[in-house]
């Protein structure tokens, strides 16, 4: 992350998209669409330790897809996304033994 912030969470996100690549909770690849999609809500933590967000849209005819955000979901004619920063908590990321996904631990900074 940029602007010296260690830790924040999503407020809002707004716009649209080119492509949306999606993970779903009991699938390991993911899935990729092209039909338009509009951001409907982007929720979730980030930090210098990893991010876990989820993303929710809706494509050009109305369907709603959502899940896990990956890589690869560039902005389309317009993105506005706000972060509040999380202060005093280190927002680390500890792979769990039992799903083998690194789970977050926050800490005190």
């Amino acid at each position: 992350m940029s602007f010296g912030i260690e830790a924040a969470a999503v407020t809002s996100a707004v716009g649209s998209l080119t492509q949306v690549h999606l993970r779903y909770a009991d699938r390991a690849d993911g899935v990729v669409t092209t039909t338009d999609p509009e951001v409907i809500s982007l929720s979730g933590t980030l930090s210098i330790h990893g991010m876990h967000l989820h993303l929710s849209v809706a494509d050009r005819y109305g369907r709603q897809l959502g899940g896990h955000l990956l890589d690869g979901c560039p902005g389309r004619t317009t993105l506005e996304l706000t972060i509040q920063e999380i202060l005093w908590v280190r927002m680390v990321r500890v792979k769990d033994g039992t799903t083998g996904y690194e789970e977050l631990e926050p800490q005190a900074n």
